[in-house]
């Protein structure tokens, strides 16, 4: 069924509800993981005269056995005559799962629809894996062109979307199933209500009015109604070489932290330099551009890690991408950990991917965006932990890495390719840190 089908006369009350998904607390009104859906699904019900009730994360807790409990009481005695639950990624199951089946037994009979990414990629195996009444595939037409529901939820930006669907299919990318039509606004300066804007766009430079719509952007810029601009997304670079003009129109529009993808080999690097260049001499800076590099996938670790060499070359961030596969419903992929296995989360074999390889990547990357943003040629876990005196600290901050490689075990060479099997971590304490020689 349609959405719009359980929306019947009988329909009084809805309960809208983002499960406890493992999102750390300060991220959790991060513009990632805003349940968009939902707070435009609000808008729509509110204008039919339908009231609302959206649980978040804060209304739901876990017990000693890291279950989710929702214990809880929704506030005001609000009885449901219909439960929307959303979901995010598909490796995510479970908790959409515990979600459906807590309101399931507190609301007896209440139909429970699922929606979002996971419902949408997989319906089957959600209906059948979190006993909900009906599976809600892709967006909400209904609901599509309604600015969402803030009220609902504690934020100083919206979101929007010049665009649904994409001019690709990556493999490893489900846009093209989730929103297989490509559909393209001519104007967004009607729907603006914040003067900070997250574009949720899967290919917002592919939107064939783009350059009006940029044109929207630089105008109410510059009236002071917007401030703050970012594209969740990258910019396709593809299409940013095929029309550099359209970098300093993003500059001028005041978009932040422009991202661009390096989804292939090493062979690409001439390329990807070239796009990187174009938003140089638009007017942003090398630091705060970061590269989309997916790993755990087909390029094996070793040439991932020259891609990253490279990027340091280039003085740009990254953006840490693990793949998972579409079809994943599990992943206890722990960073505290040390070490792990497939019946943990997935590891690409095929590729030569190992869960050593895939923690010391991740570091790697870690480590490079540091010395990326402060424009530093070193890192050294000693002095990010403060193990040393202060004053001593500044004297090793001074020093390049060839000269602080003599008195800092750790120290750690973004410009280097790192091998795997290099060790990491050091026994830091006094004996194993040298004293800088007073002059």
């Amino acid at each position: 069924m349609n959405f719009s089908d359980w929306i019947k006369n009988d329909i009084k009350n809805v309960l809208l509800v983002e499960p406890n998904f493992p999102i750390p607390n300060k991220s959790r009104n991060h513009s990632n993981f805003l349940p968009i859906g939902l707070l435009k699904i609000a808008a729509y019900l509110k204008s039919k005269n339908i009231n609302v009730k959206l649980i978040r994360f804060e209304e739901q807790k876990n017990n000693d056995y890291g279950q989710t409990t929702f214990d809880i009481p929704i506030k005001d005695e609000f009885t449901p005559d219909l439960i929307c639950v959303t979901s995010i990624f598909t490796y995510w199951a479970e908790h959409v799962k515990n979600a459906v089946l807590f309101y399931k037994n507190k609301f007896k009979g209440v139909p429970i629809l699922v929606g979002g990414v996971y419902a949408s990629l997989m319906p089957e195996h959600c209906k059948k894996y979190t006993g909900c009444t009906d599976v809600i595939q892709g967006p909400i037409s209904e609901a599509e062109n309604i600015i969402p529901d803030y009220s609902l939820v504690d934020v100083d930006y919206q979101i929007i979307h010049t665009s649904r669907g994409c001019i690709r299919k990556c493999g490893f990318c489900g846009t093209y199933i989730i929103e297989p039509d490509w559909v393209c606004k001519k104007s967004i300066k009607d729907e603006i209500i914040k003067k900070k804007l997250i574009f949720y766009d899967n290919n917002l430079l592919a939107n064939q009015y783009i350059e009006d719509i940029l044109k929207e952007l630089i105008d109410l810029k510059k009236e002071k109604k917007i401030s703050y601009l970012e594209s969740q997304s990258g910019f396709d670079g593809r299409i940013l070489r095929k029309k550099p003009y359209l970098a300093k129109m993003l500059k001028d529009a005041g978009f932040k932290n422009p991202k661009i993808a390096w989804d292939y080999g090493i062979v690409q690097a001439p390329k990807i330099k070239e796009q990187i260049d174009l938003l140089i001499d638009a007017g942003f800076t090398a630091k705060e551009i970061s590269i989309f590099m997916i790993y755990n996938y087909e390029p094996n670790y070793e040439e991932m890690e020259e891609k990253r060499v490279k990027c340091a070359e280039w003085g740009v961030q990254i953006t840490d991408c693990r793949y998972r596969p579409l079809n994943a419903t599990f992943d206890n992929y722990s960073s505290y950990k040390r070490k792990q296995g497939p019946e943990d989360y997935y590891i690409h074999k095929e590729c030569g991917w190992t869960d050593q390889k895939i923690r010391k990547f991740r570091r790697n990357i870690r480590r490079h965006n540091i010395c990326m943003r402060h424009e530093v040629d070193y890192h050294s876990t000693i002095l990010e932990r403060k193990q040393v005196p202060q004053e001593e600290a500044k004297k090793y901050r001074e020093m390049n890495y060839e000269e602080v490689k003599k008195y800092l075990p750790d120290a750690w060479s973004p410009s280097l390719y790192h091998d795997a099997s290099e060790q990491d971590y050091f026994k830091v304490n006094k004996k194993n840190v040298k004293k800088v020689k007073k002059e």
